[in-house]
């Protein structure tokens, strides 16, 4: 059996620690433009807080499904599915034991120069409610001096199922202990979003951003609009087809102004949900540090919420044969 250990790669600029709990980031280190470090991840000091008490998902992996499906119901091939409701009237980010709160086993590591990790879940049949067995990796690397990498892929082996994976780190630019993240500017690559009803499920419609408050096509501050966003930011955007590298579109540029730390996202998963930690209350994190409201912001590429119970949506569903992949890259300067 696989027991909860903490893993680390490192090349010299930026040194991350993950754990085999929901292949979770739980630390990533990187200088601002004097040279001085800071770990820019929310966390917990023990591996038994990834377990126990990440109601935040700080870090981790969500799956099978992240985000919500409304009333943890679906149909897939005729048959209608269950999903426990884990959060408000629907399911959440897979459920009550999603991929987050299991153990992942190493398969493969690669020291020297560009160091990487790949853990390996199998996810059975009826897990969560979900259908058919599923093969998921994660593999973490270091291609840059200054970038992580993460591959996500999954390979059902039997049933048509849905899959829609999401990292879930919480970043705080200017360090994870330093206060609400409400300085910070932040350029999202997308002109529309889905709209939400009452619940956060998508309504099914693709709306435009601009003229309202969601709207970050221009870097702007994240404060600057935030008290007409009832409850703070939580949305699903619709990226765009702009500026690519290495076959993956831009996300997202945040930058924290104090440090002049800056992180560019790139992704090739169609959505991003926005989210401002605002359920994040007063929970005890690393080093004692207490994080509240707004400490952090997560971009979590991903397949639209819900998309499986939204025809117009792009599908999360992958057939026996098909192989799901996912990937993000993180890429920290200072300007």
């Amino acid at each position: 059996m696989a027991k909860p250990e903490l893993f680390e790669l490192t090349n010299g600029t930026i040194t991350v620690k993950l754990t085999n709990v929901g292949a979770s980031i739980t630390s990533l280190l990187v200088p601002d433009a004097k040279g001085n470090v800071a770990d820019v991840v929310l966390g917990f000091d023990s591996l038994d807080a990834y377990i126990n008490d990440n109601s935040p998902y700080f870090g981790c992996i969500v799956g099978r499904v992240a985000n919500r499906i409304k009333d943890g119901k679906f149909t897939l091939n005729g048959a209608e599915y269950t999903l426990p409701i884990s959060n408000g009237p629907y399911s959440l980010h897979g459920g009550n034991k999603g991929f987050n709160k299991v153990l992942w086993e190493v398969v493969e590591r690669k020291g020297g120069e560009n160091q990487a990790i790949t853990f390996e879940y199998h996810s059975k049949d009826g897990e969560e409610g979900y259908p058919g067995d599923v093969t998921v990796t994660a593999t973490y690397s270091l291609p840059s001096s200054r970038s992580l990498k993460l591959v996500m892929e999954a390979v059902p082996a039997n049933k048509a199922t849905p899959v829609n994976l999401a990292q879930h780190t919480y970043w705080n630019l200017a360090g994870h202990n330093s206060g609400n993240i409400l300085e910070h500017f932040i350029q999202v690559s997308a002109s529309h979003m889905t709209p939400v009803d009452q619940n956060s499920i998508p309504t099914g419609e693709i709306l435009p951003v601009r003229n309202t408050p969601f709207d970050f096509t221009h870097e702007s501050k994240i404060g600057s609009r935030f008290a007409q966003v009832p409850g703070g930011y939580d949305h699903n955007y619709v990226l765009d087809c702009g500026e690519e590298k290495d076959g993956l579109k831009h996300v997202a540029k945040v930058k924290d102004p104090l440090s002049s730390r800056t992180l560019n996202l790139w992704t090739d998963a169609p959505g991003v949900q926005f989210y401002t930690a605002n359920y994040v209350d007063g929970v005890p994190g690393k080093g004692g540090a207490i994080y509240q409201k707004q400490a952090g912001l997560c971009l979590e590429t991903q397949g639209f919420p819900d998309a499986i119970n939204k025809p117009s949506f792009p599908s999360v569903v992958i057939q026996p044969g098909e192989k799901y992949k996912h990937t993000m890259l993180f890429d920290f300067s200072v300007e």
